[in-house]
């Protein structure tokens, strides 16, 4: 009976080394991959991203309108025989994306020239132009999302199609009175700042651009 207790416990300990091993672990973790993967496990997808350059400069710009369009952009490709559309080969993308437009003007080229004694103050402004044209990606909108395999939109026709629709964003701006508006809200606001020096009750302001 002792002999067999003693035959029993000698087991125990084998099993016991065997199932707390290294090499018995990796195993196990082995056949856990390999049998899930009869059992449905899904890929997992990393994303890395780091910051290639970073630095600070000094901008002197004075933004003083903004326009925000939204701008719908179609990309649409095919394999053709000649002038005839293979079925099956269509691509089709219909999106949408909001565009903030920002015009305005470098402050640091802004002349004021004041005249004590004709009270006048002459203020020359740079040129009004666009100082940025930013899309919204949060605000993006798919309307018909259509891929065939044989002739799939590559990345290079889509940044083609954002440069396009950003393009388009600063063009409808301009035409609705962005730089208008800039031009006249700049005005508003050196005139506030004139306002802080000077009684603008004994003095003429004047603008001029270029």
């Amino acid at each position: 009976m002792k002999e067999r207790k003693k035959e029993q416990n000698t087991l125990l300990k084998i099993l016991k080394n065997i199932f707390t091993s290294k090499i018995f672990l990796g195993v196990l973790a082995a056949a856990v991959v390999l049998g899930g993967i009869g059992f449905g496990v899904s890929s997992q997808l990393t994303r890395q991203s780091k910051t290639t350059r970073f630095g600070f400069e000094d901008i002197g710009e004075l933004a003083t309108q903004a326009a925000y369009c939204t701008e719908v952009s179609v990309i649409e490709a095919d394999q053709k025989l000649g002038d005839f559309s293979i079925p099956f080969t269509q691509s089709k993308y219909v999106y949408s994306y909001d565009v903030e437009v920002k015009a305005g003007l470098d402050f640091s080229a802004i002349q004021v020239d004041v005249d004590q004694k004709e009270k006048t103050v002459q203020v020359k402004l740079p040129e009004i132009e666009v100082l940025s044209c930013e899309i919204d990606y949060d605000s993006f909108q798919v309307y018909v999302e259509q891929e065939s395999i044989f002739r799939p939109i590559t990345l290079e026709e889509t940044n083609a199609a954002t440069s396009e629709l950003k393009q388009n964003a600063q063009d409808d701006a301009i035409a609705n009175g962005l730089l208008d508006n800039a031009r006249e809200n700049a005005q508003q606001i050196l005139t506030g700042f004139l306002q802080n020096q000077l009684d603008l009750e004994e003095y003429q302001v004047t603008f001029s651009e270029p």
